[in-house]
Parts: structure tokens; sequence; C-alpha cells
């Protein structure tokens, strides 16, 4: 699977969250300043051919929906960030969240806790 660009990624986020639209509700829903029409349209058209996102045609105007869920591309995309930047080592992404102080103690028992629960059903 191809990786979204910053983006097709910000019209994903939107689709995920409509669920069809066309490109006038995709471009409503981005923030200002509001990108162009034929621009957004542009982009679209090439995340269908990346097999992101197909159509419904009602005449000329097509109203678009995700061809992938938000759960797998996050699956896929995190599998890749962690090969990446962290040797495959899911200790190195929790230790690096630790040291830049983003996880607190609370949450890492609360995710040991997860673990044990899940080994145990």
């Amino acid at each position: 699977m191809k990786k979204l660009t910053n983006k097709e990624e910000e019209i994903m986020q939107v689709l995920w969250q409509l669920k069809k639209a066309f490109v006038k509700e995709v471009v409503a829903e981005l923030p200002d300043p509001k990108p162009h029409y034929n621009t957004i349209s542009t982009i679209i058209r090439n995340m269908e051919e990346k097999g992101f996102i197909n159509h419904i045609a009602f005449g000329k105007t097509y109203q678009y929906y995700p061809e992938i869920s938000k759960e797998e591309y996050k699956k896929n995309y995190m599998k890749k960030t962690i090969h990446h930047y962290f040797e495959d080592s899911y200790k190195n992404v929790v230790s690096y969240f630790a040291k830049e102080e983003k996880i607190s103690v609370d949450e890492l028992k609360e995710i040991i806790s997860i673990i044990e629960k899940s080994k145990n059903n």
C-alpha cells in the first residue's frame, strides 16, 4: 500500500468522517484557506488511481467514498513507521514516548494491564 501525501490524508480524513461525499462537500470540510475545487478534484482522482477511494457516478458528477478503512490505513501506517523508525520494536516505541514524557506511568500501567488481560483470554 502506498502512503498518502499530507493533503491526501487530509482528504481521506474528511471521507472517513462523511462516508460519501462530492468534491464540493470535501472542499467545504477542509480548513481555510479553502483549496480550489479543481485542485481537490485532481487530488481525489489521483487517490482513486492509487486505490484509496472509489466513486458512484451520478451523470457527470461523482460521489466518492473510501475503499480502505481508517483502521486498515492506520494499521499499515503504524507498521511501516515502527519498522522504519523503531527497528520493528514496540518496546522502542513505548520507550520513545516515555523519554519524551508523552506517556505517564499510569498510562504505562494501563497498557500492562491490557497486555496481561489479553494473554489470559
